[in-house]
């Protein structure tokens, strides 16, 4: 079973490429739903964050105050060091079940979709290939404010606490970039890929 990982900055383009080697036979293992689902209400992270950080680091649903909790790790490195060490536990448990569930059901390739892949440093070595989906920062603005309707200042931060392009493209087996291209286009790469790796 080919383990490939997969991952790119914001507004890079990432989900989709997932979706389509999806739609080819590869069992998707996506570490940023999993996260979201461990700070969500009811979540295996709840608990802790509300001990360590305080209860309104919770909202009144029961999950994440993510607006609360974004301020503060980008104000303070040690409370995003003390959040990574609650929830990236979790999802390493979590993953470890979803490759064993794909392994059992005789999946060819498993691809996991980690944003931080790069910059967790442990993956690497856990992981077959990785393919970097790449495109240019000028793209990754224009996308993540016209997805998010969040000002370019503010997706200029959140790239700048990226992995470096050059990093990413750096750690990649296979690069694919996305720039410039219909999803159409995109989609015949992502197939075009995907065959090398068995799908």
């Amino acid at each position: 079973m080919l383990k490939l990982g997969l991952t790119g900055g914001i507004g890079s383009g990432k989900s989709t490429v997932a979706a389509v080697l999806e739609s080819m036979g590869a069992q998707l293992v996506d570490a940023d739903a999993i996260s979201r689902a461990t700070t969500a209400a009811g979540g295996a992270a709840i608990p802790v964050i509300a001990k360590q950080f305080g209860a309104e680091f919770v909202d009144a649903n029961g999950a994440l105050n993510r607006e609360y909790m974004r301020q503060r790790v980008f104000s303070d490195p040690q409370a995003k060091k003390q959040l990574e060490s609650i929830i990236h536990p979790l999802v390493g448990q979590a993953i470890a079940a979803r490759t064993l569930e794909a392994q059992s059901a005789g999946a060819r390739c498993v691809v996991y979709d980690i944003p931080l892949l790069v910059e967790s440093g442990h993956w690497r070595k856990s992981l077959d290939r990785v393919m970097v989906v790449d495109c240019s920062e000028a793209t990754q603005v224009r996308r993540v404010v016209a997805r998010n309707a969040m000002p370019a200042a503010e997706v200029l931060k959140i790239i700048a606490a990226q992995a470096s392009r050059k990093r990413r493209l750096g750690a990649a087996d296979a690069v694919l970039s996305n720039d410039g291209i219909s999803l159409e286009e995109l989609t015949a790469l992502v197939h075009e890929i995907g065959q090398q790796f068995g799908l």
